[in-house]
């Protein structure tokens, strides 16, 4: 098969040849957006999900649908480093610069642009990472408090106002909104709650790992009155053989049933696995069609692909007690485990082990499903840390 003509493409929120199996909730988000450029009332949408079954891809899909309708958006990803003000305000920048262009909203969008520069000046000492070109000097009283709460509500109010004086919407789009701290995340819950109750139109669609809810709901109580949290998790049976047979149709290609349960098995639908099996069952495969011989021949490379970059590069993060922690779980199975049950591994006590517990939650790498639970992030970590930990010696 010829590799140039591989249509898989496996790769931190790289969009699929075919996003199969996600099409209601797209459309979901569409009619939250129309319902809220109509001057209806809807919740923001923040999904939640592991890690490898696309999140950031159906973000940006969903931001290029509201993009191609008309409605303004921001597009930003918190990293664990950097302050949500620094973050939004740039982009937010770019989008009054736009909607400044709109005759009708003109007058409000350059207000909430002497906003935006009053807001970064005021913060600038407590967020020393904020960097934003200023096109106006700012307003006195508006958003220069130096209260983030405060001020990010009053910013957003003005940029909303904006926004619907140009018959549109401003949507904002982050992803990895678990990172974002505790205390900007209540700002930014208390923000998007006040442009709710007047009928303004912004939205926020997010993305993050499974403790996201429960992140929102210790920031602001009333977070769950605010977002809808749809699941994101693997695709089903029928969606994972779509994603795989259809890429390889459109080139030419065919690929065998039993080939396509096979890989289903074996990446659990979950649609970066499925990627990374296309393409090495591609490249291992002689010509059309791709066989079960093809696939068991990619399980085994793609395997070693992963554990060399989506596996590894997160393991590498890791202190050498987070490592055997991991490892421990990983004797017990998937998950999710009692902490008891992992400390027992250990030979620890519980409440020893919580800082460390702390410590990789706050790196994305478990969270709790229940009080006293505990679960990978990461689908199928389980079986790299046999691997790559294999033996008795981590429990030394």
């Amino acid at each position: 098969m010829d590799p140039i003509k591989n249509p898989y493409a496996p790769g931190a929120g790289t969009p699929p040849p075919e996003l199969a199996g996600r099409d209601e909730l797209r459309e979901s988000v569409r009619i939250a957006l129309e319902r809220v450029r109509a001057g209806r009332p809807n919740k923001s949408i923040l999904m939640v999900g592991l890690r490898g079954v696309g999140k950031t891809v159906l973000l940006d899909r969903m931001r290029d649908d509201a993009e191609a309708s008309g409605i303004q958006t921001i597009r930003v990803e918190a990293p664990e480093s950097r302050s949500l003000p620094a973050i939004l305000a740039p982009q937010l920048r770019q989008a009054l610069l736009r909607l400044s262009r709109n005759a009708a909203a003109k007058e409000l969008a350059q207000r909430a642009l002497r906003g935006l520069a009053g807001f970064a000046k005021a913060l600038k000492l407590k967020y020393q990472d904020i960097e934003v070109g200023f096109d106006f000097e700012p307003e006195p009283g508006l958003a220069d408090n130096g209260d983030l709460e405060h001020d990010l509500q009053a910013l957003l109010e003005v940029a909303g106002a904006a926004a619907k004086k140009a018959g549109t919407v401003l949507a904002i789009f982050i992803d990895e909104l678990q990172y974002v701290e505790e205390e900007e995340l209540a700002a930014l819950i208390t923000a998007l709650h006040r442009t709710a109750q007047r009928s303004l139109p912004v939205v926020l669609v997010g993305a993050g790992l499974p403790q996201l809810p429960g992140r929102m709901g210790r920031a602001k109580s009333y977070a769950e009155r605010l977002f809808n949290f749809p699941q994101i998790g693997p695709l089903s049976p029928e969606a994972a053989r779509i994603a795989i047979a259809k890429p390889a149709l459109d080139q030419g290609a065919k690929v065998n049933d039993d080939a396509l349960q096979r890989i289903v098995q074996e990446t659990h639908g979950y649609p970066y696995f499925l990627q990374e099996w296309g393409k090495h069952a591609w490249d291992a495969a002689v010509a059309s069609p791709i066989t079960l011989r093809d696939v068991e021949q990619a399980s085994q490379s793609a395997i070693a692909a992963l554990d060399e970059s989506f596996f590894r590069v997160r393991f590498d993060r890791l202190t050498p007690l987070e490592k055997k922690y991991l490892r421990a779980m990983a004797e017990l199975g998937p998950g999710p485990h009692r902490s008891g049950d992992i400390a027992d591994q250990l030979k620890r006590e519980v409440t020893s082990l919580g800082p460390t517990r702390s410590q990789l939650i706050a790196k994305g790498m478990i969270w709790s499903p229940s009080h006293g639970d505990t679960a990978f992030t990461v689908p199928l970590f389980d079986e790299f840390m046999r691997r790559i930990m294999p033996g008795n010696d981590w429990k030394q």
